[in-house]
């Protein structure tokens, strides 16, 4: 998902294309509370959706939905507050009313601000990240880095047959840039001739944009360290 940082107190504000987050922690050594408040639009502002989800070390418990109405737990531990504040009805009324004074002025400041159309083009790189020379199977990874909004779908082919059994993906990751990165990767036999392409389709493309990879092509980067996952991650 893709975001853009908004201060206010008391809650921090993350906005995305369709989803506003309003993000409230408290940390101890033994225990993370966290509360985080959701927007969802559908055709600008003319169906909002306001989501009030509550966490107890990572895991959700319960969640208001204001199409609803109600708090809907998720674990036994979050029924008896689900089943205590659908009893306040005046809460509940000040929770409904979210989508008009919490989530439509933020879409309008969003839709100031330039972001709501926001489209930035990926950056795509195929790369040879692993390579046994006991086994017939090597792992082919498809950097996709630099675009925004964050939703993306990416497809690997072998001679223009679509691969989908032995692909793995990381988690889409935040760039310092208001962009996101992620990637996507292929294990594989691998012999002269054959052609490796990895596809990518996003809100930022007209068409989708296709890259293709050689084996031949990997010859000096046999002799090159490979840093792996891990240095994608830690941005090396």
């Amino acid at each position: 998902t893709a975001f853009i940082f908004f201060t206010a107190l008391p809650f921090v504000l993350f906005l995305h294309i369709d989803i506003i987050h309003g993000e409230f922690t408290v940390e101890s050594a033994d225990y993370v509370i966290e509360m985080k408040s959701e927007c969802h639009y559908m055709n600008g502002t003319q169906k909002v959706r306001f989501l009030e989800r509550l966490f107890y070390n990572e895991e959700e418990q319960l969640y208001f939905d204001s199409d609803k109405g109600y708090y809907i737990p998720k674990t036994e531990f979050g029924r008896p507050d689900a089943e205590y504040w659908n009893k306040n009805k005046d809460y509940i009324e000040q929770r409904k009313a979210a989508v008009q004074t919490y989530c439509i002025p933020n879409y309008g400041v969003s839709e100031n601000a330039g972001i709501t159309g926001r489209r930035v083009k990926p950056t795509i790189k195929i790369s040879l990240i692993h390579e046994d020379p006991h086994s017939e199977h090597h792992m082919l990874a498809c950097n996709v880095n630099g675009f925004y909004p964050s939703e993306i779908e990416v497809k690997w082919y072998r001679n223009g047959v679509e691969e989908s059994a032995q692909v793995q993906s990381t988690d889409i990751f935040q760039n310092g840039d208001w962009t996101f990165q992620v990637l996507v990767m292929l294990e594989t036999e691998i012999t002269k001739g054959d052609t490796f392409t990895c596809e990518v389709l996003h809100s930022s493309l007209e068409t989708p944009s296709r890259v293709d990879w050689h084996p031949q092509e990997s010859d000096s980067g046999k002799k090159k360290v490979v840093t792996g996952i891990v240095g994608f991650v830690l941005g090396t």
